[in-house]
């Protein structure tokens, strides 16, 4: 949506969450029809480095709607972006209620990430990550950090948080002086990205909607297919 893709009554709408009555409303995605009485669409998908998270993009570079099924599945859109050099999961969904609130920051909804940055990074140093570390729009929110293994010159460690600010993560290992060399999201909210191969995706099951929706808290009365 964010695309302008998406038009309500012939008027483009970019708002996430935007409702709309089924039987009243005329939806279109690049000036086709769609049912907007058909079941929400849930996808996740692992996102391989070089790649925009946008539906198009001018510049020509690769973009993740080149990887998932948008000719079947009109108006699906990314919740929320990775960097372009960031790998790892990504949903995709054409509910833009449940989009809307997993992004929003009152539900701070936990994602996961695998950092390997430069250095090795001391517990003290990761301490600071624990407690918050002041950045340019603000003081984060405690993280929830470990460390997986470290050698003398690069160190890897897991790191949750609950935020969702631009390029939080790498912003973070730079002010502890570690900047990160590479960067993958693992889990967003109750989904994770075991057994989903580099650039593939699934389908969502019906648990783990229920499971998002109530991540939420949303009624888990929501259709899936």
């Amino acid at each position: 949506m964010t695309a302008g893709r998406v038009a309500v009554n012939g008027v483009v709408v970019t708002e996430l969450g935007v409702k709309v009555d089924p039987l009243v409303d005329t939806v279109t995605v690049d000036g086709r029809r769609v049912s907007v009485a058909s079941a929400p669409v849930y996808l996740a998908f692992n996102k391989p480095a070089g790649v925009v998270t946008t539906m198009s993009d001018p510049q020509g570079r690769p973009t993740v709607a080149q990887f998932v099924p948008v000719a079947q599945n009109p108006g699906l859109f990314p919740v929320g972006r990775l960097d372009f050099d960031t790998t790892g999961l990504l949903l995709f969904t054409t509910d833009g209620e449940i989009a809307h609130r997993l992004l929003h920051p009152s539900r701070h909804v936990e994602k996961v990430y695998r950092v390997l940055c430069d250095g090795r990074a001391s517990e003290a140093s990761l301490q600071r990550l624990r407690d918050g570390v002041a950045l340019d729009d603000g003081v984060t929110a405690p993280a929830r950090v470990k460390t997986l293994r470290s050698s003398g010159a690069t160190t890897y460690v897991e790191i949750a948080i609950r935020e969702g600010r631009k390029r939080q993560v790498r912003r973070m290992f730079s002010k502890i002086g570690h900047p990160v060399l590479e960067l993958h999201r693992v889990t967003f909210g109750p989904i994770a990205i075991e057994g989903i191969g580099r650039a593939a995706w699934r389908a969502l099951t019906p648990a783990e909607v229920v499971a998002l929706r109530r991540a939420v808290d949303m009624p888990d009365d929501g259709g899936v297919r």
